[in-house]
Protein backbone atom coordinates (compact mmCIF):
# COMPACT_ATOMS: atom_id res chain seq x y z
CA UNK A 1 0.00 0.00 0.00
CA UNK A 2 1.47 3.33 -1.07
CA UNK A 3 1.57 5.95 1.68
CA UNK A 4 2.98 9.47 1.27
CA UNK A 5 3.55 12.25 3.79
CA UNK A 6 3.53 15.51 1.85
CA UNK A 7 5.14 17.77 4.47
CA UNK A 8 6.92 15.45 6.89
CA UNK A 9 9.30 18.19 8.02
CA UNK A 10 6.38 19.73 9.95
CA UNK A 11 6.48 16.79 12.37
CA UNK A 12 9.99 16.50 13.88
CA UNK A 13 9.23 13.00 15.17
CA UNK A 14 9.41 10.66 12.13
CA UNK A 15 6.79 8.01 11.45
CA UNK A 16 7.91 4.40 11.63
CA UNK A 17 6.38 1.44 9.77
CA UNK A 18 9.28 -1.02 9.93
CA UNK A 19 7.20 -3.40 12.05
CA UNK A 20 4.37 -3.55 9.50
CA UNK A 21 4.76 -5.24 6.14
CA UNK A 22 2.90 -4.15 3.04
CA UNK A 23 3.37 -0.39 3.49
CA UNK A 24 5.41 1.52 0.92
CA UNK A 25 6.04 4.77 2.80
CA UNK A 26 7.56 7.93 1.34
CA UNK A 27 8.12 11.05 3.43
CA UNK A 28 8.62 14.30 1.54
CA UNK A 29 10.00 17.15 3.63
CA UNK A 30 7.81 19.63 1.76
CA UNK A 31 5.49 19.65 -1.24
CA UNK A 32 4.50 22.58 -3.43
CA UNK A 33 1.00 22.92 -4.83
CA UNK A 34 2.36 21.99 -8.28
CA UNK A 35 3.76 18.72 -6.91
CA UNK A 36 0.66 17.49 -5.09
CA UNK A 37 -1.01 15.68 -8.00
CA UNK A 38 2.12 13.77 -9.00
CA UNK A 39 3.01 12.78 -5.45
CA UNK A 40 -0.40 11.46 -4.45
CA UNK A 41 -0.93 9.56 -7.70
CA UNK A 42 -1.32 5.88 -6.86
CA UNK A 43 -1.31 6.50 -3.11
CA UNK A 44 -3.90 4.81 -0.94
CA UNK A 45 -3.10 7.03 2.04
CA UNK A 46 -1.91 10.63 2.01
CA UNK A 47 -0.70 12.37 5.15
CA UNK A 48 -0.61 16.15 5.17
CA UNK A 49 -0.27 18.83 7.78
CA UNK A 50 -0.62 22.12 5.94
CA UNK A 51 -0.34 21.17 2.25
CA UNK A 52 -3.64 21.90 0.51
CA UNK A 53 -5.32 19.12 -1.47
CA UNK A 54 -7.80 20.56 -3.93
CA UNK A 55 -10.65 18.97 -5.86
CA UNK A 56 -8.66 18.40 -9.06
CA UNK A 57 -5.93 16.46 -7.28
CA UNK A 58 -8.51 14.40 -5.42
CA UNK A 59 -10.33 13.45 -8.62
CA UNK A 60 -7.07 12.31 -10.22
CA UNK A 61 -6.01 10.18 -7.24
CA UNK A 62 -7.92 7.07 -8.17
CA UNK A 63 -6.40 4.82 -5.48
CA UNK A 64 -6.82 7.24 -2.60
CA UNK A 65 -8.97 6.07 0.29
CA UNK A 66 -7.67 8.03 3.29
CA UNK A 67 -6.30 11.51 3.90
CA UNK A 68 -4.79 11.72 7.38
CA UNK A 69 -4.39 15.33 8.47
CA UNK A 70 -1.53 15.72 10.94
CA UNK A 71 -3.37 18.51 12.76
CA UNK A 72 -6.60 19.27 14.56
CA UNK A 73 -8.29 20.94 11.58
CA UNK A 74 -9.16 19.92 8.02
CA UNK A 75 -9.44 23.35 6.38
CA UNK A 76 -6.64 22.53 3.90
CA UNK A 77 -8.69 19.71 2.34
CA UNK A 78 -11.62 19.98 -0.07
CA UNK A 79 -13.72 17.85 2.25
CA UNK A 80 -16.88 17.98 0.15
CA UNK A 81 -15.12 16.64 -2.94
CA UNK A 82 -13.37 13.97 -0.86
CA UNK A 83 -16.71 12.86 0.56
CA UNK A 84 -18.25 12.66 -2.91
CA UNK A 85 -15.35 10.43 -3.98
CA UNK A 86 -15.67 8.24 -0.86
CA UNK A 87 -12.26 9.34 0.40
CA UNK A 88 -12.11 9.42 4.17
CA UNK A 89 -10.62 12.57 5.72
CA UNK A 90 -9.40 12.06 9.27
CA UNK A 91 -7.79 14.66 11.48
CA UNK A 92 -6.09 14.10 14.85
CA UNK A 93 -8.10 16.32 17.18
CA UNK A 94 -6.72 15.72 20.65
CA UNK A 95 -2.98 15.13 20.40
CA UNK A 96 -1.89 18.55 21.63
CA UNK A 97 -4.66 19.97 23.81
CA UNK A 98 -2.55 20.03 26.96
CA UNK A 99 0.51 21.32 25.12
CA UNK A 100 -1.38 24.25 23.59
CA UNK A 101 -3.18 25.06 26.84
CA UNK A 102 0.08 25.02 28.81
CA UNK A 103 1.71 27.29 26.23
CA UNK A 104 -1.16 29.78 26.51
CA UNK A 105 -0.88 29.95 30.29
CA UNK A 106 2.94 29.99 30.20
CA UNK A 107 2.99 33.00 27.88
CA UNK A 108 0.45 34.74 30.09
CA UNK A 109 2.73 34.20 33.10
CA UNK A 110 5.69 35.51 31.09
CA UNK A 111 3.92 38.74 30.15
CA UNK A 112 2.17 39.43 33.46
CA UNK A 113 5.39 38.81 35.40
CA UNK A 114 7.60 40.65 32.84
CA UNK A 115 9.93 37.64 32.67
CA UNK A 116 11.73 38.65 29.47
CA UNK A 117 12.53 42.10 30.86
CA UNK A 118 13.77 40.73 34.16
CA UNK A 119 15.86 38.01 32.50
CA UNK A 120 17.53 40.69 30.41
CA UNK A 121 18.10 42.91 33.45
CA UNK A 122 19.88 40.08 35.25
CA UNK A 123 22.49 39.90 32.47
CA UNK A 124 22.83 43.38 30.99
CA UNK A 125 24.23 45.13 34.04
CA UNK A 126 21.10 46.53 35.62
CA UNK A 127 21.12 43.99 38.46
CA UNK A 128 24.86 44.35 39.00
CA UNK A 129 24.47 48.12 39.27
CA UNK A 130 21.58 47.91 41.72
CA UNK A 131 22.02 49.54 45.12
CA UNK A 132 20.34 46.64 46.88
CA UNK A 133 19.77 42.88 46.55
CA UNK A 134 17.30 43.00 43.63
CA UNK A 135 16.46 45.11 40.61
CA UNK A 136 12.85 46.16 40.14
CA UNK A 137 11.50 47.69 36.99
CA UNK A 138 8.14 47.08 35.28
CA UNK A 139 5.20 46.18 37.50
CA UNK A 140 4.86 42.44 38.17
CA UNK A 141 1.27 41.21 38.26
CA UNK A 142 -0.10 37.95 39.64
CA UNK A 143 -2.56 35.75 37.79
CA UNK A 144 -4.53 34.75 40.86
CA UNK A 145 -7.91 36.42 41.29
CA UNK A 146 -7.91 37.85 37.75
CA UNK A 147 -10.55 37.22 35.09
CA UNK A 148 -9.61 34.83 32.31
CA UNK A 149 -11.78 34.87 29.18
CA UNK A 150 -11.75 31.89 26.84
CA UNK A 151 -13.16 32.16 23.33
CA UNK A 152 -13.77 28.63 22.04
CA UNK A 153 -15.09 25.82 24.22
CA UNK A 154 -13.39 22.80 22.68
CA UNK A 155 -10.79 20.46 24.16
CA UNK A 156 -8.06 23.09 24.26
CA UNK A 157 -10.30 25.75 25.76
CA UNK A 158 -11.41 23.38 28.51
CA UNK A 159 -7.78 22.37 29.18
CA UNK A 160 -6.77 26.03 29.48
CA UNK A 161 -9.68 26.57 31.88
CA UNK A 162 -8.49 23.74 34.16
CA UNK A 163 -5.00 25.22 34.40
CA UNK A 164 -6.29 28.76 34.90
CA UNK A 165 -8.59 27.70 37.72
CA UNK A 166 -5.67 25.86 39.29
CA UNK A 167 -3.74 29.11 39.67
CA UNK A 168 -6.75 30.94 41.06
CA UNK A 169 -8.09 32.71 37.98
CA UNK A 170 -11.79 33.38 37.53
CA UNK A 171 -12.69 31.67 34.25
CA UNK A 172 -15.47 32.56 31.83
CA UNK A 173 -16.10 31.26 28.32
CA UNK A 174 -17.58 33.24 25.48
CA UNK A 175 -21.13 32.16 24.75
CA UNK A 176 -21.46 30.27 21.50
CA UNK A 177 -23.83 32.23 19.24
CA UNK A 178 -27.22 30.59 18.88
CA UNK A 179 -26.91 28.44 22.02
CA UNK A 180 -28.31 28.82 25.51
CA UNK A 181 -25.84 30.59 27.78
CA UNK A 182 -24.28 28.42 30.49
CA UNK A 183 -23.59 29.68 34.00
CA UNK A 184 -19.87 30.25 33.30
CA UNK A 185 -20.41 31.91 29.90
CA UNK A 186 -20.72 35.55 28.88
CA UNK A 187 -21.71 37.21 25.59
CA UNK A 188 -18.53 37.85 23.60
CA UNK A 189 -18.67 41.65 23.88
CA UNK A 190 -19.06 41.43 27.66
CA UNK A 191 -16.21 38.91 27.90
CA UNK A 192 -13.94 41.23 25.91
CA UNK A 193 -14.81 44.18 28.12
CA UNK A 194 -14.42 42.46 31.49
CA UNK A 195 -11.48 40.04 31.09
CA UNK A 196 -7.92 40.66 32.27
CA UNK A 197 -6.66 38.09 29.75
CA UNK A 198 -8.36 36.60 26.69
CA UNK A 199 -7.27 33.43 24.91
CA UNK A 200 -8.52 32.27 21.50
CA UNK A 201 -9.15 28.57 20.80
CA UNK A 202 -11.39 28.69 17.75
CA UNK A 203 -11.40 27.13 14.30
CA UNK A 204 -11.07 29.48 11.36
CA UNK A 205 -14.43 29.96 9.62
CA UNK A 206 -15.96 32.81 7.62
CA UNK A 207 -17.58 34.08 10.84
CA UNK A 208 -14.44 33.87 13.01
CA UNK A 209 -11.98 35.36 10.50
CA UNK A 210 -10.89 38.75 11.82
CA UNK A 211 -12.84 38.24 15.05
CA UNK A 212 -10.26 40.34 16.88
CA UNK A 213 -10.09 43.62 15.00
CA UNK A 214 -9.76 47.30 15.85
CA UNK A 215 -13.30 47.43 17.23
CA UNK A 216 -12.98 44.36 19.47
CA UNK A 217 -9.54 45.47 20.71
CA UNK A 218 -11.05 48.82 21.67
CA UNK A 219 -13.60 47.02 23.86
CA UNK A 220 -10.88 45.37 25.96
CA UNK A 221 -9.45 46.69 29.20
CA UNK A 222 -6.26 48.70 28.85
CA UNK A 223 -4.56 46.10 31.07
CA UNK A 224 -5.80 43.11 29.08
CA UNK A 225 -3.50 40.47 27.56
CA UNK A 226 -4.55 38.79 24.29
CA UNK A 227 -3.37 35.24 23.58
CA UNK A 228 -3.81 33.49 20.24
CA UNK A 229 -2.77 29.88 19.77
CA UNK A 230 -5.74 29.07 17.52
CA UNK A 231 -5.59 30.31 13.95
CA UNK A 232 -3.63 33.34 12.84
CA UNK A 233 -6.43 34.88 10.81
CA UNK A 234 -8.64 35.16 13.90
CA UNK A 235 -6.70 38.36 14.62
CA UNK A 236 -6.17 41.38 12.39
CA UNK A 237 -2.38 41.79 12.73
CA UNK A 238 -2.25 45.47 11.78
CA UNK A 239 -5.01 46.30 14.26
CA UNK A 240 -3.18 44.39 16.99
CA UNK A 241 0.15 46.11 16.23
CA UNK A 242 -1.58 49.49 16.38
CA UNK A 243 -3.33 48.62 19.65
CA UNK A 244 -0.06 47.57 21.28
CA UNK A 245 1.72 50.74 20.13
CA UNK A 246 -1.14 52.88 21.41
CA UNK A 247 -1.45 51.02 24.72
CA UNK A 248 -5.05 50.07 23.96
CA UNK A 249 -4.24 46.70 25.54
CA UNK A 250 -1.31 45.79 27.79
CA UNK A 251 0.22 42.99 25.74
CA UNK A 252 -0.22 39.98 23.50
CA UNK A 253 1.13 36.47 23.18
CA UNK A 254 0.79 35.28 19.59
CA UNK A 255 1.82 31.83 18.35
CA UNK A 256 0.06 31.79 14.97
CA UNK A 257 -0.12 34.21 12.06
CA UNK A 258 -2.41 34.36 9.04
CA UNK A 259 0.59 33.67 6.73
CA UNK A 260 3.20 31.14 7.84
CA UNK A 261 6.07 31.55 7.64
CA UNK A 262 5.44 35.30 7.71
CA UNK A 263 7.00 37.79 5.29
CA UNK A 264 9.67 40.07 6.71
CA UNK A 265 7.33 43.07 6.50
CA UNK A 266 4.60 41.43 8.57
CA UNK A 267 3.24 44.06 11.01
CA UNK A 268 3.86 41.86 14.07
CA UNK A 269 7.53 41.36 13.15
CA UNK A 270 8.20 45.07 13.52
CA UNK A 271 10.70 45.29 16.41
CA UNK A 272 9.13 48.48 17.74
CA UNK A 273 5.79 46.77 18.51
CA UNK A 274 5.88 46.71 22.33
CA UNK A 275 4.70 44.10 24.81
CA UNK A 276 4.42 41.35 22.22
CA UNK A 277 5.57 37.79 22.87
CA UNK A 278 5.65 36.18 19.42
CA UNK A 279 6.47 32.48 18.98
CA UNK A 280 6.78 30.55 15.68
CA UNK A 281 3.71 28.24 15.84
CA UNK A 282 5.14 25.92 18.49
CA UNK A 283 2.36 25.77 21.10
CA UNK A 284 1.44 22.31 19.82
CA UNK A 285 4.99 20.96 19.71
CA UNK A 286 5.82 19.49 23.12
CA UNK A 287 7.63 16.16 22.95
CA UNK A 288 4.59 14.37 24.38
CA UNK A 289 2.23 15.97 21.87
CA UNK A 290 4.52 15.08 18.96
CA UNK A 291 4.69 11.46 20.15
CA UNK A 292 0.88 11.28 20.44
CA UNK A 293 0.45 12.75 16.97
CA UNK A 294 2.96 10.38 15.38
CA UNK A 295 1.41 7.39 17.13
CA UNK A 296 -2.10 8.27 15.99
CA UNK A 297 -0.99 8.83 12.39
CA UNK A 298 0.75 5.46 12.40
CA UNK A 299 -2.42 3.83 13.75
CA UNK A 300 -4.52 5.44 11.00
CA UNK A 301 -2.18 4.12 8.32
CA UNK A 302 -2.13 0.62 9.81
CA UNK A 303 -5.92 0.60 10.07
CA UNK A 304 -6.17 1.56 6.41
CA UNK A 305 -3.75 -1.22 5.48
CA UNK A 306 -5.91 -3.86 7.15
CA UNK A 307 -9.33 -2.79 5.87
Amino acid sequence: MKVVFLDAATLPQPLQFDDFTGIDYTAYEATTSAQVGERIAGAAVVITNKVRIEARSLREASALKLIAVAAAGTDNIDVETARSLHIRVQNVPDYGSESVAEHAIATLFAIRRQLLTYCAAAKDGRWTASSHFCWTGPTIKDLGDTRFGIVGRGRIGEAAARIARGVGMKVHFAQTPGTARREDELPLDQLLAESDAITLHLPLTPTTRGLINAQSLARMKSGCILINTGRGALVDPSALANALRAGTIAGAAIDVLEVEPPPQDHPLLDPIVPNLLLTPHVAWASDRAQAKLASRLQDLVREAATT
